[in-house]
């Protein structure tokens, strides 16, 4: 411990591999009033136990910090002395966050969530943010389209990717992806590639990590423009100058009930119906009408989400098993996917319940998921999770996979089935549309 040390403020982030690292280091760093003594650890398998490297923590940490299971809160409160209780990942129901809120003020402890303000890096290139109040409402498609008009313009685009850091921490600090053999060799997870793969396969360069101040000073460069793909319903990591948040008529009442979504809404500069094509009319308005009371400010737009299957005669007629966008239906609370709208519209003959062929690590997904329809949620966090879900499609007795996951779950071995991929793309459907939205931010900012 440093000299002085039992003066400091005693500090727990509460996160999930994410946004609580980045707190740390905007934050808490370089604090010497503070001491974050943990972080706790919750959503993502396998982040718990292990510790937060000295090479990031800075040289106030020594010896890193450790990362404890969320459950052992009471007892960190208690035994550690804990000051304040910080409150660090996102999409989650509000009830969700005044319960840790509750056991942290009935252990004596301060509660907070630092905000956009304390936490929100400058950038020195125009920034745009795609967010959105859930998990699975059309952030990346829309990301892409807007990054597909910007390099139409001839603009060099640096995607920054919300973190999903589950590995070597100190050897992810700074990211860049720009092929699939990045991808392989920095050994990306399932969840990994579904973000950044898209992005590769449109010609265009992700970066991602844990550092995003050094990330951003990556992007900056060699890009004209800064394109912030956001994560699970999060504020952007990136100050914005451009904000677009997507809601979602499939879950009407979402916009907000969720953390920090509503904020996210609050703040955006244009408010996007996403997936209007595929909800009923009533649901579209009901969002809307929504949004705009939350953020009558906001410019209010509609798009639709296309959805293909890159072969549908393979799957006519045929008994499918349907694998889907893990975090879309986990923690995003989705029964099904676009892979499941993609496998009825082509006329299977069945669609396959992946429990019937569940080995016990995946059955144990579809107990922590009760909602789950009859889908099979790319779980990938791991070698032994990407093993589970070969071993639970091998094991069906479906004819086809229909995959409504971004990444390419044909190249885990194993899977002993064909796969047809279903892919979904952003579609203007009205005017004024989201592309007069960003020509009018581009000509503001003389690009």
């Amino acid at each position: 411990m440093t000299a002085g040390a039992t003066t400091r403020r005693r500090v727990v982030i509460l996160g999930a591999a994410g946004r609580d690292f980045h707190v740390f280091n905007t934050v808490y760093r370089e604090d010497p009033s503070r001491e974050v003594v943990a972080f706790t650890a919750t959503q993502i398998p396998n982040i718990a136990g292990r510790a937060y490297p000295a090479a990031l923590a800075g040289p106030l940490y020594p010896a890193g910090i450790p990362i404890e299971e969320e459950t052992t809160l009471p007892r960190l409160l208690r035994d550690r002395g804990i000051d304040d209780a910080v409150f660090a990942y996102s999409d989650v129901p509000h009830g969700h966050v005044m319960h840790l809120a509750s056991i942290a003020l009935a252990a004596g402890a301060d509660f907070s969530l630092p905000g956009p303000r304390a936490t929100m890096i400058p950038s020195s290139r125009p920034v745009i943010a795609i967010c959105a109040v859930r998990t699975g409402c059309g952030k990346s498609q829309v990301a892409r389209w807007i990054a597909s008009r910007l390099k139409a313009r001839g603009l060099r685009v640096g995607v920054l990717r919300h973190p999903m850091p589950y590995g070597d921490l100190a050897r992810q600090a700074v990211q860049r992806f720009a092929t699939r053999a990045d991808l392989d060799a920095a050994d990306c997870t399932i969840e990994e590639r579904e973000e950044y793969e898209p992005h590769i396969a449109a010609g265009g360069v992700v970066h991602a990590g844990v550092d995003y101040a050094a990330i951003l000073r990556q992007a900056e460069a060699e890009s004209d423009v800064i394109l912030w793909d956001g994560g699970n319903n999060d504020f952007p990591f990136i100050r914005p100058d451009l904000l677009i948040t997507l809601v979602d008529p499939l879950r009407p009442g979402h916009e907000s009930a969720y953390h920090p979504g509503e904020a996210v809404l609050r703040m955006a500069d244009v408010v996007l119906v996403a997936k209007a094509n595929a909800a009923p009319a009533g649901a579209v308005e009901q969002v809307a009408a929504a949004a705009h009371v939350l953020n009558p400010g906001a410019t209010l737009l509609r798009g639709a989400s296309r959805i293909t299957l890159e072969d549908a005669a393979a799957v006519r007629g045929r008994r499918v098993l349907v694998v889907e966008d893990g975090p879309t239906l986990t923690h995003g609370g989705m029964a099904t996917g676009a892979g499941y709208a993609a496998a009825q519209a082509a006329g299977v003959a069945e669609i396959v319940d992946p429990r019937r062929s569940a080995t016990p690590m995946m059955a144990r997904v579809y107990a922590a998921f009760p909602h789950l329809g009859p889908v099979l949620p790319a779980m990938g966090y791991d070698p032994a999770q990407r093993a589970a879900l070969a071993a639970t499609i091998a094991a069906s007795d479906a004819d086809v996979v229909v995959s409504g996951t971004p990444a390419d779950i044909a190249v885990i071995p194993g899977l002993g089935k064909p796969v047809v991929r279903a892919r979904y793309a952003y579609e203007e459907v009205e005017q004024p549309a989201l592309g007069g939205v960003v020509e009018d931010f581009l000509a503001r900012r003389g690009l």
